[in-house]
């Protein structure tokens, strides 16, 4: 043979080509590497080398590993996208294939591919970076989306798994540092809201979630162990972002996952009742509270009569709180309702509920007094006599308070208590105790109150006393002159006190003056 010539060998008859011939015939038929796959080569097969150049160094044991190495790329590629524990038992599937273009046998692992493929987070405080990574998660996000939505999607555990991972990646974050007052919130409603500029991305994930949470056909024993109580708290923890979007969407999230896990029940209740005793009583911040009261309103409407204990310390130590902080305004319709529920549940819990209002009265807003005055008519429409009587001495202290307030909105809201036909039934009922306690701020208001408006209000409510009970307005009207006569006597005489005592300061210096 020539030096050309493959060296080969003879069996009988036949002749038979050498090993390295073998080879070259059988790498030839293989197909050729992608990019990616060059890539994933460089990356992995490295060490593999290091290893088949140990021993005794032939090549065919090196020419192998270097077959199965290619023929198992897609595999490897899968084990560094995907994490094992969520892949586990399922078949990958290259994740930028269509839906439409795989047979469905395997759409439900392509979905779960998917997911893993979406598990990856970027950058977008800077729009111009990573851009077609961010167009290709986007895509993948809306396949996602709608693959769900067609129903075509069947959350076997490792989709429940993997769907709980995708979406702890992508929502699960800390907030930027606080660069706003939360306490002015109430007053600066024009305040332009902040938008996260990665909504394009999360905006499809908390759909994906809310279909997720949704689907008539998820297991709930299975989906229990993914969405569990830690994922639950830091859902909540969602609450405090700035962006509106987003807070909108955790309310519907967490409205359906009370709803459907009912295990979750007393542990949100739980961790929602510290984030507010953390507002209250410690921060006084917080973005998602009226978001939360809006959920807890229907929750607070599904509880059973008679009301748990449990429940009732909600009342007592969440929202009755809830009225001392600066921004109530911006939770205050929300959190009437709250209170409202528990009062059309048991009529008897009123006269608390109005002790804590006293409790918390402002004095220094004029905003907050009308907001509970709104709140105090609501309340007096739905208490009973037997109640009303508990309360109603210091309950017409403050009012008188209100009536005789120079914010003419404060006083005319505190006249309105008596066009309310519930409220008058209650205050006529009981005018002998009534009535002496707000005489003098209406006998004051004629006097002195500088809106006309005002002064028209309280002519109509003492003519109303006038036309019911004209013999107890002169007895009020005659004890308020003589408590009046003997103010002015106790004036004058702590005027006569103090002049003595200016007199007798002034020749002090004097005495000094002789002493030294």
């Amino acid at each position: 043979m020539g030096s050309s010539q493959k060296p080969s060998f003879r069996l009988g008859s036949k002749r038979i080509p050498s090993i390295a011939t073998m080879l070259k015939q059988i790498l030839g038929k293989l197909p050729k590497k992608s990019s990616k796959s060059d890539t994933l080569d460089s990356d992995g097969i490295n060490s593999g080398n290091n290893f088949m150049n140990l021993g005794n160094g032939f090549p065919f044991t090196n020419s192998c590993n270097v077959v199965s190495t290619r023929l198992n790329v897609v595999k490897r590629m899968s084990s560094v996208i995907f994490p094992s524990s969520n892949t586990a038992g399922v078949e990958m599937v290259e994740p930028h294939v269509s839906f439409n273009d795989v047979p469905n046998s395997e759409k439900q692992n392509l979905f779960v591919s998917k997911l893993n493929l979406c598990c990856s987070v970027h950058d977008f405080s800077n729009y111009d970076k990573n851009c077609a990574e961010k167009d290709l998660k986007r895509q993948a996000l809306v396949e996602l989306v709608d693959f769900v939505s067609s129903g075509s999607a069947k959350f076997t555990e490792p989709a429940i798994a993997s769907t709980c991972k995708m979406c702890a990646t992508n929502l699960f974050r800390d907030f930027p540092s606080k660069c706003r007052s939360y306490s002015t919130r109430g007053e600066a409603e024009d305040d332009e809201p902040m938008f996260d500029p990665a909504w394009s991305h999360l905006q499809l994930v908390y759909d994906l979630l809310c279909r997720f949470i949704s689907c008539s056909s998820l297991d709930i024993k299975v989906a229990k162990k993914y969405l569990d109580a830690s994922f639950i708290c830091k859902l909540l923890n969602l609450f405090d972002s700035e962006d509106p979007r987003e807070r909108d969407c955790l309310k519907t999230i967490l409205h359906r996952v009370y709803g459907k896990f009912m295990v979750h029940r007393p542990f949100i209740r739980k961790a929602v009742s510290n984030i507010i005793f953390r507002f209250v009583f410690e921060t006084e911040r917080h973005n998602g509270i009226a978001e939360l009261l809006e959920i807890f309103g229907s929750v607070i409407t599904g509880f059973a009569i008679p009301l748990k204990e449990e429940h009732k310390m909600f009342l007592w130590r969440a929202l009755i709180p809830l009225h001392k902080p600066k921004s109530v305004g911006v939770y205050h319709h929300q959190l009437t309702y709250c209170v409202m529920q528990f009062v059309e549940k048991e009529p008897r819990l009123a006269s608390t509920v109005v002790n804590g209002l006293l409790k918390y009265w402002p004095v220094t807003s004029s905003q907050k007094e009308l907001m509970f005055l709104s709140e105090l008519e609501e309340l007096l429409e739905k208490i009973d006599m037997a109640e009303f009587e508990k309360i109603m001495v210091p309950l017409f202290r403050r009012v008188a308070c209100c009536l005789n307030s120079s914010h003419f909105q404060v006083a005319e809201k505190a006249h309105f208590l008596w066009n309310n036909d519930e409220i008058l039934n209650l205050i006529m009922h009981n005018r002998q105790v009534i009535l002496p306690l707000v005489f003098p701020a209406l006998h004051r208001n004629t006097q002195n109150h500088w809106n006309q408006a005002v002064l028209n209000l309280t002519q109509n409510v003492r003519k109303m006393f006038y036309e019911i009970d004209e013999e107890l307005m002169l007895a009020c009207q005659g004890k308020f002159e003589e408590e009046d006569s003997k103010s002015i006597v106790v004036a004058e005489r702590r005027r006569l006190t103090w002049e003595r005592l200016e007199t007798a300061a002034a020749f002090q210096p004097v005495a000094c003056a002789v002493t030294c």
